[in-house]
């Protein structure tokens, strides 16, 4: 039993900000993060038996914690969240504006490489409701196909692809206002 701990102490030694920083990039804030990465040390500890050693451990603690991450945004998901679009429409359900129909010009990608764009960005995804940054994060950042993102959050491809559509109109607003008219 103490070897047993010993090598799972030995493993969060090692790894514990690799995954730090992964579940970082992959939840919204800091806390769940931690709590996430808490709960991987805790199922390599239950677990510990069934790994044989075949592979790295890193790779089997991000498989961990890939599965906690699942398991974060399922439970999130499921909760009642509150998404209100009276920014793009009026109390007839009509649009406010024809302006989220104009569309950006192509963007330079050189926007990613300035540490400013970065922080706006990252800021617009940090404040889109969690049932839309769940999605983007997965379609777009993490780049998974829409029947993995679909079925990891329980939801049809059609629901998907109007969160997606949502989220991308305020994702525009937001950078709009926060970096391209800023």
């Amino acid at each position: 039993m103490n070897n047993k701990k010993e090598i799972v102490l030995d493993m969060i030694e090692q790894h514990i900000p690799y995954l730090l920083q992964r579940a970082r990039y992959l939840l919204p804030n800091i806390e769940d993060a931690e709590d996430v990465v808490q709960d991987v040390f805790l199922a390599a500890y239950e677990g510990i038996d069934k790994y044989k050693g075949d592979g790295q451990v890193k790779t089997w603690l991000s498989s961990i914690l890939n599965y906690k991450v699942a398991d974060y945004y399922r439970k999130k998901y499921k909760q009642p969240g509150k998404i209100s679009l009276n920014s793009y429409f009026d109390e007839d359900g009509q649009w406010k504006t024809n302006e989220f129909l104009k569309t950006w010009d192509e963007i330079d990608t050189g926007y990613f490489n300035d540490p400013a764009f970065k922080n706006a960005f990252e800021h617009c995804i940090e404040n889109l409701p969690e049932k839309w940054s769940v999605p983007v994060k997965l379609y777009y950042l993490e780049e998974k196909k829409s029947d993995f993102v679909s079925q990891e959050l329980g939801i049809n491809t059609t629901n998907l692809w109007k969160i997606l559509q949502r989220a991308r109109l305020q994702l525009k607003d937001c950078l709009d206002s926060k970096w391209f008219n800023h």
